[in-house]
């Protein structure tokens, strides 16, 4: 059942402070006004304190019985036997040329040195943005000085000595293990990778953060030349720096606070547009993603921008949003604010789909693939902001259906095969994405690529069917996924196609072009395009018909749905209005 939440104000000083000011805020200003305020921690400092607290303790024993095993039970086995002649190769290996190489490369990972950049960090963070960056400075701060807390405390429990090798460094006498300057690289560089890839706009993000994060590898590779660690020292540092961004960013980064992606080539910049008329606001919200603190934000957002009284009403297991969404607009609503992931957006597009009532959608879950492609913000505040600043655009839906699934709606993509094993896998583990958010999805993948391949017939727009033999086969509105990755080029969420992707790479090599292709963009493959074969290929269409040899996992927009051996999939153009960011022409 549906719950009107009332309207409570936030505690003063609270958590629910929002992280940005608004344009035009300040005192005396009326009610509506939103002041500067400090940043908010995702459900509130006490959270975020114990949660860095008890997985730090955990990460901490963690380091410290690898290490206990390494200098006791397992030190006599392979491959730890082998890395003294590890150490004593990179000794034979050095020349004058490549030893001040690695001096300069050691450096990057001294005290002094991330102390400096963590500073110079921190302080751009907060000084240069127009808006202070306070949560991604705290982020980076936590991160280091979570790994030196933990290399301290193992430095103490762990007694191993250094290489017998002639080092080119003079020590403190500490334990070998882990490298201190490896696990701080990974700490201070790994963390400007990540606020590299979710700030910086262009292909150059890429590149920066690629770079950033082969630093902390030159750190381990001259701390092994230079004789000052054994290689399980330095694999050491790199988990230890590693674990302690994965805590840092749970606590501190939560629920994509952080990330502001570049709006992609598919974001709708043209075709009708108008202004949201006044009247009733519904917010349609998942409690398991949207805390109080998180809806008192909201709700400043919206009487910031005239929509004072919002009603805000949850989600249930039993309907996920269309349900409330389809009685908001039997009520009279006038805007809906969708705030939750994949799933309840689907569910709330599926019962707005034909009207002109318009979504504002709020991105507060893992994957947010079509908010990530529709160019928005994936903090909530800054999501809602953005989209109240814009105006009204009709962007497209896929309808699909097969069977054992009812015709419904999606909005991003629906697939059959190793994507769908994907999700399956990924969405059994809500620990994992707690922790991990989108990677969870890597890891899964990882596992299921062993998916087996069938036979398919597809029909596009009544041509005569295509035979294939497929892994995967995926429908989109939208081409990108989380980390970037373009898995359909030519998809745009307002050009009244679909597009679809059919996998079959063969053995490393098939697997290996099927990588390359993807990372680069790909190219839209011609419908008579010979019998198939390709580890890729591409297809855009209105409708489509699928027929596979064998049942398979499917998926609608990230959820697993009931298996089967048929789908039809059909475009709805212009089916849903989005408030969207106004873009620059």
């Amino acid at each position: 059942m549906s719950t009107a939440v009332p309207e409570r104000p936030a505690e003063p000083g609270g958590p629910a402070e929002l992280t940005a000011e608004l344009p035009g805020s300040g005192p005396g200003e009326g009610p509506g006004a939103v002041a500067r305020s400090r940043p908010a921690m995702p459900r509130g400092i006490g959270w975020s304190v114990r949660w860095i607290a008890a997985l730090t303790v955990c990460q901490t024993a963690l380091m410290v019985g690898l290490g206990l095993l390494i200098t006791g039970p397992v030190r006599h086995l392979w491959p730890l036997t082998a890395e003294d002649r590890v150490n004593e190769a990179f000794v034979r290996l050095r020349t004058g040329t490549l030893t001040a190489l690695s001096f300069v490369a050691s450096q990057g990972g001294n005290t002094g040195t991330v102390i400096g950049v963590t500073l110079a960090s921190c302080l751009g963070l907060i000084l240069i943005p127009r808006l202070p960056m306070w949560r991604q400075a705290v982020f980076l701060a936590v991160a280091v000085s979570l790994q030196s807390l933990v290399f301290l405390v193992i430095t103490f429990a762990v007694d191993r000595h250094r290489p017998e090798v002639d080092r080119l460094d003079g020590s403190l006498p500490t334990s070998s293990y882990t490298s201190g300057h490896t696990g701080a690289a990974t700490a201070i560089y790994g963390g400007l990778a990540l606020l590299a890839l979710s700030r910086l706009r262009g292909p150059w993000r890429t590149v920066v953060a690629c770079l950033l994060c082969v630093l902390p590898l030159l750190v381990g590779l001259a701390r092994l030349y230079r004789g000052m660690h054994h290689p399980t020292d330095v694999m050491g540092g790199l988990v230890n720096g590693t674990l302690s961004l994965l805590i840092a960013r749970r606590a501190l980064l939560a629920d994509g606070a952080v990330a502001a992606p570049p709006a992609p080539a598919s974001t709708p910049t043209a075709g009708p547009s108008r202004p949201v008329a006044p009247g009733r606001t519904a917010v349609i919200f998942n409690p398991t993603v949207t805390d109080e603190a998180g809806r008192d934000a909201l709700r400043r957002v919206l009487e910031h921008h005239g929509r004072t009284a919002p009603v805000f009403v949850e989600t249930t297991a039993e309907d996920p949003g269309g349900g409330q969404t389809a009685g908001a607009v039997r009520d009279g609503a006038t805007l809906v604010v969708v705030c939750g992931g994949d799933g309840t957006l689907r569910a709330a597009a599926e019962s707005l789909a034909g009207t002109d009532v318009p979504l504002a959608l709020v991105p507060c879950g893992t994957g947010n693939l079509l908010a990530r492609n529709l160019g928005l913000p994936l903090a909530p505040a800054d999501a809602l902001d953005a989209a109240l600043r814009g105006t009204a655009h009709r962007v497209d839906l896929g309808r699909i259906e097969g069977d054992g699934l009812p015709p419904t709606h999606f909005a991003a993509m629906a697939g059959a095969g190793l994507d769908a094993a994907t999700m399956r896998r990924a969405n059994a583990n809500d620990r994992a994405k707690a922790v991990l958010g989108w990677p969870t999805y890597v890891l899964a993948v990882l596992r299921e690529l062993r998916t087996p391949r069938t036979g398919v017939s597809v029909r596009l727009d009544g041509a005569p069917a295509l035979r294939r033999t497929a892994r995967m086969v995926l429908v989109g509105n939208i081409g990108t996924v989380q980390g970037g990755v373009t898995l359909l080029p030519d998809a745009r969420a307002d050009d009244g196609r679909l597009d679809l992707l059919i996998l079959d790479p063969r053995g490393i090599g098939g697997w290996l072009s099927a990588l390359w292709t993807l990372l680069r963009g790909g190219t839209t493959a011609s419908r008579e395009g010979g019998e198939g074969g390709a580890p890729v290929e591409f297809f855009t269409f209105r409708r489509a018909e699928f027929t596979f040899d064998s049942e398979l996992p499917r998926e609608l927009d990230g959820d697993p749905v009931t298996a089967g051996r048929h789908l039809t999939a059909e475009v709805g153009p212009g089916a849903l209005t989005v408030l969207l960011p106004a873009r620059e022409q």
